[in-house]
């Protein structure tokens, strides 16, 4: 477990410092970001309310696929196709809105923390 987070760390370093040194618009992290999490995304755009609505949209996804199994047993089998979708549009949502704003991330220039702009 020690390995994959030290793993993790290591690749978002070097993603960074590759944006970074590109200079380009990383409109991309927040859309993967909302694509994994949906609403996540929203909250890196600084959408805080848009992206609690995303994510309680899935949760509402999710929870009515678990629970109302009991009343329409085929809507297992719809959930996770219905959880794709809106992860799809709430990180393809989250794309366009970072390319609009011209998000970046990366290095403050006296430390390892990271920022972003807009």
């Amino acid at each position: 477990m020690k390995k994959m987070v030290v793993v993790a760390i290591l690749a978002m370093v070097v993603l960074v410092s590759i944006g970074a040194a590109a200079q380009e618009s990383e409109a991309w992290i927040p859309g993967i970001a909302s694509f994994l999490i949906p609403g996540l995304g929203q909250i890196l755009n600084d959408q805080i309310e848009r992206g609690i609505i995303h994510f309680g949209v899935d949760v509402v996804i999710w929870a009515l696929g678990f629970y109302g199994a009991s009343f329409l047993p085929p809507l297992v089998y719809a959930t996770p196709a219905l959880h794709l979708g809106w992860a799809i549009y709430s990180g393809l949502d989250a794309y366009r809105v970072a390319k609009d704003r011209g998000f970046s991330i990366g290095f403050v220039p006296n430390g390892i923390a990271f920022s972003y702009n807009f």
